[in-house]
């Protein structure tokens, strides 16, 4: 089965990347596994301290995937895999496609805003021609309609 890969991040633009992975995946048969990563800046070491915080950061994480997983259960009928890692995102993905031959499709999605940058997309699309398979960016402003109408 083909896997697309979703980075679940705090962004507007993943909304439409996760919708887009979610049509593809029904409409071809394939899976969704949406990567959610914890930075490692964000866990304080010491004294237990960074127990407490990787256990709210991953209930955090399985409360913000549970709306999405939610949808693509009822709509499009597709049951997404949930994975979380700490480290850099950019590398997470890298090394998410590394451990999962299934993955056949990483989707991003794209700001807008013309001055904003995505430093993970940035990186993949560095590193575009090493990767084990392709990058489908969709940009963050297109209605749900369209995403329908070219999945």
């Amino acid at each position: 089965m083909r896997k697309f890969l979703v980075l679940l991040d705090d962004s507007r633009e993943c909304l439409n990347a996760m919708r887009f992975a979610a049509m593809r995946a029904a409409n071809t048969g394939g899976g969704v596994v949406i990567l959610s990563v914890i930075p490692t800046a964000e866990i304080q070491h010491g004294f237990g301290v960074a127990d407490v915080m990787r256990a709210e950061a991953h209930e955090r994480i399985e409360a913000h995937f549970e709306v999405f997983a939610k949808w693509m259960r009822t709509r499009p009928k597709v049951e997404p895999e949930l994975v979380i890692r700490e480290g850099s995102p950019a590398e997470e993905v890298i090394a998410q496609i590394g451990e999962d031959p299934e993955i056949g499709v990483i989707v991003m999605g794209l700001n807008n805003d013309k001055s904003g940058q995505n430093p993970v997309l940035t990186r993949l699309l560095r590193e575009a021609g090493s990767l084990a398979c392709p990058i489908t960016i969709v940009p963050g402003d297109l209605s749900k309609e369209r995403l329908e109408a070219i999945t």
